[in-house]
């Protein structure tokens, strides 16, 4: 097992001395460094797991070293080292990013405890960050984009309901995404490991339905040589995912009834029920009350799929979201089209801003993909949109207030994504006060955080 590597920074070598022995005495690997420059010099070539540093030191002092190390990898943890009369400048640094800090004199228990409440934070963020990377590897979560505050609310929604067994129902227009949805619930769940099988039930026939689902024994009917697994005994033990149940015929949907209510249902031509362990979570574009009002869906399967419903807007309802769509789809698509595509012209961002998208999220990648494809330079242009060109713009010029707003949330996202989400750098880009940033990151609902998971 590796040693703790940490990375001890003071301008005094017997304070130096004494730290490493002490850390050493506790099995940690230290490495030290009697500079602030000669310590982010060490960062680049060596993966520390922490900085224990003096607040006081000749040229760059603890805090300046703070923002350096919080810039150059914010998962490293700091720990500050000071005198009792420089406590205020101590707290300085910890509002910007040092872990915490410790007063001298102390003794080794003191330090002890510091140093492992940080490694264990450290190691809790990086569970984090391999769990969403497992879900972005193996279940496409990273193709559910959205920043506003709508789809932010889902997200915790989906975080909420995928720890348990409950049905979920997933509301919402075709094309925006309510699969990817299903998909993240079933990779955040404990049944993980299992199957996760999608049935589109509006595609397959109503006579071929229920034996797709349920599955048929030999000799059910004239051609059934052999037995036949349907999707819930496959999906034993995982996830089953029906999307557009509310074109499942009458028929079939009493034999769903049963298998949420009992657990088990009944192969066509077998005398036998088989039990199974299955999340079911449904999805749908109709308006399923009012089928239940016209006598085409059952009312007591209505209630029973209704357990937690989800509603995912159309993208018309969450037009923030488009920058960073675009941005997601131009990205994918010249890597897999082998396209030199950098960027998109600002109009044509304008232009994409001001469609209805009744494709939703669908049509929009489409449409990018074309563009992608099409376009003539690093950029895409509004010229690379073949129906930008053919249809009219549906609200013609901005007024000038309206063009305001728009450059001025594009461009403090803009500035955000270069500094990678730091306020004061972004700040000083723009020549802005810090609190005139903040203040319009707040107008337009910008999130530093969004961006330092781009960083």
């Amino acid at each position: 097992m590796r040693q703790v590597k940490i990375l001890i920074v003071d301008d005094d070598p017997n304070i130096l001395e004494v730290l490493a022995m002490r850390l050493e005495s506790q099995g940690f690997e230290p490495v030290k460094s009697a500079s602030g420059d000669a310590a982010l010099a060490m960062m680049e070539e060596n993966d520390f797991d922490l900085v224990l540093t003096d607040l006081r030191m000749a040229g760059m002092d603890g805090i300046d070293l703070t923002e350096q190390v919080r810039r150059r990898n914010a998962e490293i943890p700091v720990i500050l080292l000071t005198a009792h009369g420089s406590i205020p400048s101590a707290v300085e640094a910890m509002q910007k990013g040092a872990f915490s800090y410790l007063t001298k004199p102390f003794d080794d228990q003191e330090l002890l405890i510091h140093i492992e409440r940080a490694l264990e934070k450290r190691r809790m963020q990086k569970q984090i960050h391999n769990l969403e990377s497992l879900v972005e590897d193996r279940f496409s979560f990273k193709n559910i984009i959205g920043r506003s505050r709508t789809m932010k609310e889902i997200f915790e929604q989906v975080d909420l309901v995928a720890g348990s067994d409950s049905t979920v129902l997933l509301t919402g227009e075709s094309g925006t995404g309510k699969e990817l949805f299903a998909r993240a619930i079933h990779a955040h769940s404990h049944k993980a490991d299992g199957p996760f099988l999608a049935v589109n039930c509006g595609a397959i026939p109503e006579n071929l339905l229920e034996n797709e689902l349920f599955g048929h024994d030999k000799g059910a009917y004239t051609g059934a040589d052999s037995a036949k697994e349907g999707y819930f005994a496959r999906a034993d033990g995982g996830t089953i995912f029906l999307d557009e149940i509310g074109e499942t015929p009458l028929s079939v949907q009493v034999k769903l009834l049963r298998v949420l209510q009992d657990r088990e249902f009944t192969p066509i031509g077998s005398e036998r029920a088989m039990t199974v362990d299955v999340r079911l979570i449904a999805a749908t574009n109709r308006d399923l009350e009012q089928a239940v009002a016209e006598g085409a869906f059952r009312e007591d399967l209505y209630y029973r799929i209704h357990v937690i419903p989800i509603h995912i807007p159309p993208l018309r309802e969450r037009k923030e979201d488009i920058p960073f769509l675009v941005d997601h789809f131009i990205r994918k698509y010249a890597e897999r089209l082998k396209r030199p595509i950098e960027g998109i012209d600002p109009v044509a961002v304008q232009q994409l801003l001001q469609q209805n998208w009744p494709g939703n999220v669908r049509e929009l990648e489409n449409r990018i993909e074309q563009a992608v494809v099409m376009a003539r330079g690093t950029q895409l242009m509004p010229q690379d949109f073949f129906f930008l060109r053919k249809e009219e713009v549906r609200q013609g010029f901005l007024s000038f207030r309206q063009a305001k707003d728009v450059f001025e949330k594009e461009y403090v996202t803009h500035v955000l994504k270069v500094t990678g989400g730091h306020v004061t750098n972004a700040a000083k880009m723009a020549g802005k006060q810090r609190a005139d940033f903040y203040s319009l990151m707040k107008k337009h609902h910008i999130q530093r955080e969004d961006f330092r998971e781009q960083s």
